[in-house]
């Protein structure tokens, strides 16, 4: 798995309201760019390597029609 540290050195005095508009710069991504990086943030938050993400678990589901 990749190692990230943060740049403390990038600092912006901002306030919070500010801080919080993070629409501004996600909005100018491309999809292709905003899916990256939500794969990445499952894979921090779920605990995977980006790499070798989990499998489903196809024996939970079954199909079945209504009629």
């Amino acid at each position: 798995m990749m190692t990230f540290r943060m740049d403390i050195t990038a600092f912006k005095a901002q306030t919070a309201v500010e801080a919080a508009n993070h629409a501004q710069y996600y909005i100018k991504l491309s999809w292709q760019q905003r899916l990256q990086i939500a794969f990445y943030l499952n894979s921090i938050a779920f605990n995977y390597a980006l790499d070798n993400p989990p499998r489903m678990d196809k024996t939970k589901f079954k199909a079945s029609s209504r009629a």
